[in-house]
This record gives C-alpha cells, sequence and structure tokens, in this order.
C-alpha cells in the first residue's frame, strides 16, 4: 500500500489576513486529511511544527516513500498584497509523476475553488520540496492567505480541502476511494488456511500477508466487498467475506 511524507507548513509567521498562521490552518487540513488517509490504506509520516522544510526534505529522504506532498497557503509579492488569488500545484519540470499527480490535484481542485479558472500545476526548479525530496513530490499552494475571499475560503473548507487532496492521492496511486470510515476491530473467520492480504481489492491482486482463523485485525474502510486492513503493521485489502466485525 502507498506511503506518503506529509508536509504541511511549519511558517508560523506567515499570517493569515483575518487571523492565524499558515502552519496554524495547514496542521488543521493535514490533522482533517489523517481519517481518509486510514481509511484509504495510506500510511503516512508527517513533520511537526518544529521542523523545517529543510528538516522535512531530510526526514523523507531517510525513509522509502512513494510521494511527498506539502502543504501551504500563499501570499503575493509586495505591492500586490491581498490583491491575487488562487491554487497552485508546483512540481519539478523532469519529474514525470511530479507532473502527473500536479495535473490530477489541479482537476480535483478545480471542482471546489470558488473560481476555477484561478487553478493550475506549475513548474519550478526554485522551491526545495519538489527539488530535493527523492520521492515524486508536489507542493500545493492552496489559497492565497494574504487575501481575504481566499483566507476565508481556506478556513471554512479545511475537511473538504483535505478529503480532495486525498482523493488525489487515490487517483494517483490508483486506488479507489473510501470516505472517511470509523476505525473498527475484525475477526478473521476463514474455514480453512489463512486469508489473503492483498495490494489492490481483487483477487488477481498480489497477496502482501495472510491472517489466520481468529486473528483480530484493524478494519479501516469498506469497498465494494473489501475491507482496508491493517494486521500486524500490513495494511491492504481483504475479502469482507471472511472477517466478522
Amino acid at each position: 500500500m502507498p506511503r506518503i511524507y506529509l508536509s504541511p507548513s511549519t511558517q508560523e509567521y506567515n499570517l493569515f489576513v483575518n487571523g492565524g498562521s499558515e502552519e496554524q490552518y495547514m496542521n488543521l487540513i493535514a490533522d482533517a486529511m489523517v481519517p481518509y488517509l486510514r481509511s484509504n490504506g495510506i500510511q503516512y509520516t508527517r513533520n511537526t511544527p518544529d521542523m523545517t522544510a529543510a528538516s522535512s526534505i531530510r526526514q523523507a529522504n531517510q525513509g522509502n516513500y512513494d510521494f511527498y506532498l506539502a502543504l501551504h497557503s500563499n501570499a503575493a509579492p509586495e505591492g500586490s498584497s491581498g490583491q491575487v488569488r488562487g491554487s497552485l500545484a508546483f512540481y519539478f519540470p523532469t519529474s514525470t509523476n511530479g507532473k502527473r499527480m500536479a495535473d490530477i490535484i489541479v482537476r480535483n481542485l478545480k471542482t471546489i475553488y470558488p473560481d476555477p479558472q484561478l487553478v493550475r500545476a506549475v513548474p519550478t526548479t526554485t522551491l526545495g520540496e519538489v527539488r530535493l525530496p527523492k520521492a515524486p513530490a508536489v507542493l500545493v499552494e492552496i489559497a492565497y492567505h494574504d487575501n481575504v475571499e481566499d483566507a476565508n475560503w481556506i478556513k471554512n473548507n479545511i475537511t473538504t480541502i483535505a478529503r480532495n487532496l486525498v482523493l488525489s492521492l487515490t487517483e494517483y496511486f490508483g486506488i479507489p476511494f473510501i470516505n472517511a470510515q470509523p476505525e473498527r476491530t475484525g475477526t478473521v473467520t476463514v474455514s480453512w488456511g489463512n486469508l489473503n492480504i492483498r495490494n489492490r481489492p481483487t483477487t488477481a491482486s498480489a497477496i502482501i500477508g495472510q491472517a489466520p482463523k481468529g486473528a483480530k485485525l484493524q478494519v479501516l474502510g469498506s469497498w465494494n466487498g473489501w475491507y482496508v486492513v491493517n494486521y500486524n503493521g500490513i495494511v491492504g485489502y481483504a475479502s469482507d467475506q471472511y472477517i466478522t466485525i
């Protein structure tokens, strides 16, 4: 199952025009992403507010991640402060998967941002969080925190933005999107052998683990006859026919 590094902004000095900071609201969006990430079986490591972009990149590069996603809000240059709006998804120009993810994010954000024409993907070689991670990376400037309309939009749509970003991740990884669901405990009820845990919700997909009859596992989400499960750290899909909640 996919593993991502999630890097909400640590820039507490970037203030929203209507109160609060970039660090505060990007972390609220990351908080709201967590239930969706879990229900979809996307494992994640997340930076902490006392870190920097540089230390986040270093931590990510010490691990093995399938994607690096940075969450930020934007501010217009001096002289046009408060006059610019929009959402931008930055990617490194030579990263095929970075561009693919940026395009997915843009397509989905257009469905929730007030003016879809202002949502676009932008190649860059200057932003460390897309240039330096060893995993494909995108830095999303969700909207402008120095613009009243954009700042209000972020504050009033924390969960909607979080859900939209996780939807984009599932599209990128080619797995079905599952709305956030409460975590439950299940018991394996196979009458023979072991229950197969797979990397996709189909019997043709690879087996990544097995759970014996009577084993307890965490049920994270459900989709079309399959559960997303966590069995002793193995996260994948298992048929719901052989699990009793």
